[in-house]
């Protein structure tokens, strides 16, 4: 008797499918905890569908470690150093300061903004606004949400928002065919400012770290790494449950308020170096060096000046007094050099022999002063710890200038 022959189900299960709902996974739960019982927060309604909006405040009597967020300087030299004389120009009403938590650092199409916050001064008030998308299907109407609080708006501040939030916006707006004003905005972007200023003194140049560091403002227990983000994010959508994402909105306003305040800190290192807020003589040189950029050369070299008076490593002394006398050089005052020179000379900084020489040679006419320059340069090269293709440099560049003085002497 031949036997039955197997129905579909015997050979979907044979292939290894399995069939029927007793061990299909559950659906994710409805927001177990959800986001407005975490952050309060209200249900903003959009062409687009809801967003889910999380507001703050921040007073004029506000301080974010010691810094006001006030900006009660004006930014036309951080204006000069981004090239952009929008920023000196408009109202401080009409910046946005802008950051994002994402779904990941590796930027394109698959990676999105699950919150953006974005704060703006009305009067003396700082409004803070968060953008949060409760479910990654939300991002039209959170996008919505978000221009509209960024309608008033005419510059964005971030902290390395040039290649990273904005470009990341600007994709999820063309994803979903919204028009983007990012593109039209002036962009004060912190960081490379940052890095000017204090990458010669600081180990770190991130934002929480120049918290703690230049503004004083340490942050509490609710902060949560930031690498640590998105995987909380990841383990909301799972399970529904938002607690463990107080502490990103935490981190989410803490990043912009201090964005805030590290522009009003800076704006008023650049405006008034001398007041009092400036301590570090790394910081006066980097300000110096900042201002010669910048081709104002008289405050540049007030600046250098004021940080050699400071203590600084043997290393830092001579790379500023180097960059001091060449300055003087620039401006015109060759007797103000050749004192730096001289100073320089007397701590052994090979560089400042060869310049001597140079003076001696083609100002002096004086051939007999700049070969004994050239000797003394020699000799500390002979006698230096310089790697060995350094001491090649020198030695090179020093005995083609002897030769040539050599020249000079004899035919004078």
């Amino acid at each position: 008797m031949d036997s039955p022959k197997p129905s579909l189900a015997d050979k979907l299960k044979a292939l290894g499918v399995k069939v029927g709902t007793a061990d299909l996974t559950p659906p994710k739960p409805v927001s177990t905890i959800p986001i407005h019982t975490v952050v309060s927060g209200d249900i903003r309604q959009t062409a687009r569908g809801e967003a889910f909006v999380s507001e703050q405040t921040f007073g004029a009597d506000y301080r974010h470690g010691a810094q006001s967020i006030q900006l009660t300087s004006p930014l036309d030299a951080v204006a000069a150093w981004a090239r952009d004389s929008r920023i000196s120009d408009l109202p401080l009403s009409s910046f946005a300061f802008l950051d994002t938590e994402t779904s990941g650092l590796a930027g394109g199409t698959g990676t999105y903004a699950f919150l953006v916050g974005v704060g703006r001064f009305e009067g003396e008030t700082f409004r803070l606004a968060q953008f949060f998308l409760r479910d990654p299907a939300e991002e039209p109407a959170m996008l919505e949400a978000l221009l509209d609080f960024l309608a008033p708006a005419r510059a964005l501040v971030t902290f390395n928002g040039k290649a990273f939030d904005a470009p990341l916006l600007n994709t999820r707006f063309a994803l979903h065919s919204i028009p983007t004003p990012l593109r039209e905005f002036s962009h004060l972007d912190l960081l490379p400012l940052a890095r000017r200023l204090w990458r010669d003194r600081l180990p770190s140049r991130a934002l929480k770290y120049l918290e703690e560091n230049i503004l004083d403002a340490p942050r509490t227990t609710e902060e949560v790494p930031g690498y640590e983000i998105p995987w909380l994010y990841f383990d909301y959508l799972r399970s529904g449950d938002a607690t463990p994402l107080k502490g990103v909105f935490y981190h989410n306003a803490m990043d912009v308020v201090a964005m805030a305040a590290l522009l009003s800190h800076v704006a008023a290192m650049l405006h008034d170096p001398f007041d009092g807020r400036v301590q570090h003589g790394l910081d006066f040189i980097a300000l110096g060096k900042l201002y010669e950029d910048l081709r104002q050369w008289d405050l540049a070299a007030r600046l250098l000046e004021h940080g050699l008076t400071h203590d600084l490593t043997e290393t830092d002394f001579g790379s500023a007094l180097e960059r001091l006398s060449h300055l003087q050089k620039r401006r015109g005052d060759v007797g103000e050099a050749v004192r730096l020179w001289e100073q320089a000379a007397q701590q052994g900084h090979i560089y400042a022999h060869v310049e001597l020489a140079k003076h001696c040679e083609h100002r002096l006419r004086d051939y007999d002063s700049a070969m004994q320059w050239v000797a003394s340069a020699l000799e500390l090269v002979k006698t230096s710890e310089l790697p060995k293709y350094i001491q090649k440099h020198w030695k090179d560049e020093l005995a083609h200038r002897n030769a040539r003085l050599k020249k000079k002497r004899k035919g004078k």
